[in-house]
């Protein structure tokens, strides 16, 4: 089932590179207390994820933050290397926060993985954008299909 506003976020982990190498946040410290917005990309370095949807976070995450959020964090079913390249590539500095969803299970648990096989990506998550508010979600952005509307950083800001 899709998770859906007023839906507890389900628990579980993600990586993260910390200084001293990867490490592991649970979703009871990322939410918990905290309201987020995280946001959910296909694949890291791939072009809409890399020209649009991580950028738009970046540049907006002053204005998120302005609503009262504490964080803003993206998510890809990619490693914790891959993640952290792509984030020092993209320059996120300390305005989105860079979780690896590996394996895709946080995907699989939210209800919204993707089935990327026909373009030889594998099990991927979908793009989409969720406000989650000490482990509630709240609002969901979730795409359909290929688009990129929705999950935006404008749309979501403009929602807040």
């Amino acid at each position: 089932m899709t998770i859906k506003a007023g839906d507890k976020a389900p628990e579980g982990r993600f990586n993260v590179m910390n200084e001293d190498g990867p490490g592991s946040l649970s979703t009871k410290d990322l939410f918990g207390g905290k309201k987020v917005v995280i946001f959910s990309v296909p694949g890291a370095f791939t072009p809409t994820c890399s020209r649009q949807h991580l950028p738009g976070f970046v540049e907006q995450a002053g204005a998120i933050k302005g609503k009262g959020v504490d964080t803003v964090a993206c998510t890809a079913v990619n490693d914790v290397f891959v993640m952290d390249a792509w984030g020092k590539s993209a320059n996120v500095g300390d305005n989105v926060l860079m979780l690896a969803d590996g394996n895709g299970d946080y995907a699989k648990a939210l209800g919204l993985e993707l089935d990327g096989s026909g373009f030889g990506l594998g099990q991927r998550g979908a793009r989409f954008a969720l406000v989650v508010e000490d482990g509630t979600v709240t609002q969901t952005f979730i795409e359909e299909g290929g688009a990129f509307e929705v999950s935006s950083a404008e749309n979501v800001l403009a929602n807040l």
